[in-house]
């Protein structure tokens, strides 16, 4: 049987100043373009490369982190309507930077995953860094979490900072992920090696695939996105066939540009049965759970 193979790529995005939504377009259009030239299934945007919109909005609006959040609500149908529409006329499944939503319920970090056949889901951030909650005033999403099955490969999203907690992972694997995509926005190369520490961690301690996405670049015109740091990796668990380091690629700091890799997803079943250690094993008889909430796990049919 051949061994079973997925091309991924992860955005390292730079935050711009638009003066239209045509601009918006044409650019994302272009970057979608460029991920998709060496035949990739599946493309990576970070967190938070949604509030370069903000730019659209009057300057006194860019200048207050709760009022702009208000106004791109109007932008979300747009945002959402034109990550589809690329999907589709590219073939290729977009895992699109994420966008406050607003809801009855709250306010959520919220990252949309669009696939060539024109079905949609998302995944919504579990844990709130401090300027989230203190300062934006963003809410902790239901404990839900979604396994993406693309046929060719299931994956799940731990964003950002819910990459540095086992939890999420712990349950997309049991779950049937193959690879946990990491978007992330850091400010400094503190925040973004704490990312990257989560997701090395997480390949490792599931013997599965990670992959990071980071913003980069300064904003001065926006105080929620003003400074950003990072650079995109994708990981593997340091054993037989699949690594030395468990490092299958990383990108230079605050470079812009696609980071491309071909995983090999039956080498994660031969690591989890034939390896040097066996976390994935190992780790079934930890039990992992939150204090007064439910976890609810689903899958969703991309295909």
């Amino acid at each position: 049987m051949a061994d079973r193979k997925i091309k991924v790529a992860a955005y390292q995005y730079t935050i711009v100043y638009y003066h239209s939504l045509d601009e918006w377009r044409e650019r994302m259009e272009g970057i979608v373009r460029e991920g998709c030239a060496e035949g990739q299934h599946l493309l990576l945007f970070p967190e938070y490369g949604s509030m370069d919109l903000v730019s659209l909005f009057p300057k006194e609006i860019q200048q207050d982190i709760h009022t702009q959040l208000d106004e791109m609500q109007d932008l979300l149908s747009e945002f959402k309507g034109h990550f589809s529409d690329l999907a589709r006329k590219y073939g290729v499944i977009i895992v699109a930077p994420s966008f406050p939503v607003k809801e009855s319920a709250g306010l959520f970090n919220r990252i949309y995953v669009f696939s060539p056949s024109g079905k949609e889901g998302h995944q919504d951030k579990w844990w709130m860094t401090r300027f989230e909650q203190e300062d934006w005033g963003m809410s902790e999403a239901r404990k839900e979490l979604k396994v993406f099955d693309a046929g060719i490969c299931k994956f799940g999203i731990q964003n950002c900072y819910d990459i540095e907690f086992a939890i999420g992972s712990h349950y997309l694997t049991q779950a049937g992920a193959e690879v946990i995509l990491v978007p992330s926005c850091t400010e400094t190369i503190r925040g973004a090696t704490r990312v990257h520490v989560g997701a090395r961690a997480r390949a490792m301690e599931f013997q599965c695939y990670t992959v990071v996405a980071q913003i980069i670049g300064e904003a001065q015109w926006s105080p929620a996105v003003d400074v950003n740091y990072g650079y995109p990796a994708i990981y593997s668990t340091p054993d037989r066939k699949v690594g030395k380091e468990g490092i299958m690629a990383i990108g230079e700091a605050q470079k812009p540009g696609w980071l491309s890799r071909e995983l090999n997803l039956s080498l994660l079943n031969y690591v989890r049965t034939e390896g040097q250690v066996l976390n994935y094993r190992d780790h079934q008889r930890l039990l992992m759970n939150l204090e007064g909430e439910d976890i609810e796990v689903m899958v969703v049919d991309m295909i």
